[in-house]
């Protein structure tokens, strides 16, 4: 291994150990650091080999940090796209997650505006927009808001 391996391999590790990341990401990160991309793509072969570098790991700590946070599965199959994940595999991850969607557009929205029910169109549109922002499909959005009227 050259100097610039041992750097570059360093540097990985070093943002491998705040947390998780996927190729694609940890690539744009070190990418300019290496003087030839070959390079680095033999570096995060090698991490990957020594299962240090994991695009399920990280797709699997991704999607329960951001079901944490109240994000619906569009936001966060659109996140995971942009960070480099294939869409078959985000739609894999999402339903290993075995989350009830409905249930957390339900407990989105009451965090956010309680239980009261939207008083007029206006509010409710509110409320909508609040949770498609958040990633809901319309079925648990509906669900969500009904939830409250009933």
């Amino acid at each position: 291994m050259t100097e610039q391996d041992v750097l570059l391999r360093r540097a990985a590790m070093d943002l491998l150990a705040r947390r998780e990341h996927s190729r694609k990401e940890l690539h744009n990160k070190l990418r300019g650091r290496a003087e030839e991309p070959e390079v680095l793509e033999q570096v995060l072969d090698r991490l990957e080999e020594d299962n240090l570098l994991s695009d399920g790991r990280f797709v699997e700590s991704f999607v329960r940090a951001r079901i944490g946070k109240g994000h619906g599965p569009v936001r966060i199959r659109q996140e995971l796209q942009q960070k480099g994940i294939a869409g078959e595999e985000c739609q894999i991850a999402l339903e290993e997650a075995d989350v009830d969607w409905y249930e957390l557009a339900r407990d989105c929205r009451q965090r956010k505006f309680g239980q009261a029910t939207p008083v007029d169109n206006r509010d409710r549109a509110r409320q909508m927009r609040y949770l498609q922002y958040r990633g809901f499909e319309m079925d648990a959005i509906n669900h969500a808001i009904r939830a409250y009227q009933d």
